[in-house]
């Protein structure tokens, strides 16, 4: 892939600082000192699942996706490289050359100074950004509970209704109810209910006799190899699209761009909307973006945008759509809600020591890095509070998540916090702010 040269820097080398772009939810985001080494996949599915798969980054370089920003320590604006035009997100890259800093991009950019620091000049290119692309309008986003780090992949339907008891019982604050991963009987069979997990219908009606409103997740975009729909529909899949692997299975991408795909798709999301479901958390949207042979000759992202369009129609305008592990700038007008990080997890540091993965460090670090998109793009999610008995350092967490102007949405199991978990839960489940919030940098690790 062809990287063409933009621009230069002199700098001061001891306090010289370049900001890195992530290009997805999971992707690492942030400052670093020039020299010191950013963060880079661990393993070739990570490159896949978490980081921009066709475009790895060499040695010695920094790259931001559609985006790069240079602060050059020297007292001097903050230079930033942003994408323009149509046609794809380009990649920004940074490397040291004989005694300066040279600038690459492999598409169309622009350079544009900032004073006030890097924060300052995050925040400007964000709203330059808002003015072109044109962001849904920030709605109030209220708390919610979610499923997923209470009962993982073997969530059920008296689950749910033992949540809903409880949320009851205490009186918190929730709006919302998520069913998260399990419910499903493979991945792209998505209106077929695992056996044992009950009746997503049922679940909604529960969810919404209780005067709640129900959520669901799903990952649209991918299809399981050991799904139904996979050995039905070959024809429908992204030619030679690799997804990546997970739930002991390869994945492949839903070509939305093929007319019976894409009439699935929105059946899919019809469904979902007709049992009463209002907000759709999609997992793993990468696929969506990622290169192959399609129906129709487009590219990735538009393609990507696409499906998010075809989904949107399906539920309607009022419908809340929650994107994660998504191309972040492609999504720019089409979900109401981002995670801006990797999960959490109960442990802090990421058990591969690669900060794409689960782990409150990660997440952390990702979220705190695009705080500034905050109410400018979207309503950011950091990802849920996690405090019950057992959970590492669940205070600098909750404190954390306290900080964020985000989304705010529980995942314990409500009969295992104690009295300190049970009441940090009711006091962090607040509407999240109206307007963009800013967190202190934190230094990368």
């Amino acid at each position: 892939m062809r990287f063409d040269e933009v621009g230069e820097i002199s700098c001061d080398p001891r306090r010289a600082r370049v900001f890195e772009q992530g290009w997805q939810s999971w992707s690492p985001t942030g400052t670093y000192r020039i020299g010191d080494p950013a963060p880079r996949p661990a393993t070739p599915l990570n490159q896949i699942l978490c980081y921009r798969p066709d475009t790895p980054v060499p040695d010695g370089s920094y790259q931001g996706e559609g985006m790069l920003a240079v602060d050059p320590g020297d007292g001097g604006p903050v230079r930033l490289w942003s994408g323009t035009g149509p046609g794809g997100i380009p990649s920004v890259r940074l490397r040291a050359e004989d005694g300066r800093l040279v600038v690459s991009a492999n598409g169309p950019v622009a350079e544009t100074p900032y004073d006030g620091g890097i924060e300052a000049a995050l925040a400007g290119w964000a709203d330059a950004v808002a003015a072109e692309r044109g962001p849904r309008p920030i709605r109030a986003a209220p708390p919610l509970w979610c499923s997923w780090y209470g009962y993982w992949d073997k969530v059920t339907e008296s689950d749910i209704a033992t949540e809903i008891a409880l949320i009851r019982r205490h009186a918190l604050d929730v709006d919302t109810i998520l069913l998260d991963d399990g419910y499903e009987a493979g991945i792209g069979d998505w209106l077929v209910d695992r056996p044992g997990f009950g009746s997503t219908a049922a679940t909604a009606d529960r969810i919404r006799g209780a005067g709640k409103r129900a959520g669901i997740w799903v990952a649209p975009f991918l299809v399981g190899a050991a799904s139904t729909l996979h050995r039905e529909h070959p024809d429908w899949l992204v030619g030679g699209a690799d997804a990546g692997h997970m739930w002991d299975q390869d994945l492949r991408v839903l070509d939305v761009t093929h007319p019976d795909a894409a009439e699935y798709l929105a059946g899919v999301f019809q469904e979902l909307s007709w049992q009463g479901f209002t907000h759709f958390k999609l997992d793993y949207v990468y696929a969506g973006a990622l290169p192959g042979r399609r129906h129709a000759d487009i590219h990735p992202e538009d393609a990507y945008q696409l499906g998010l369009r075809l989904i949107r129609q399906a539920v309607g305008d009022d419908a809340t759509l929650h994107g994660c592990g998504a191309p972040l700038i492609p999504s720019i007008g089409h979900v109401d809600i981002m995670r801006v990080g990797p999960d959490v997890a109960p442990y802090v540091q990421p058990k591969s020591g690669d900060i794409s993965q689960p782990g409150q460090l990660s997440a952390r670090l990702a979220s705190q890095a695009r705080e500034f998109l905050h109410a400018r793009w979207w309503v950011n999610d950091p990802d849920c509070v996690i405090v019950r008995p057992g959970v590492e350092e669940r205070e600098q967490w909750a404190a954390f998540v306290a900080g964020s102007g985000g989304l705010r949405g529980a995942s314990d199991p409500l009969g295992a916090l104690d009295d300190w978990g049970l009441a940090t839960t009711r006091e962090l489940l607040r509407p999240a702010a109206m307007a963009p919030t800013l967190i202190p940098a934190e230094p990368a690790r």
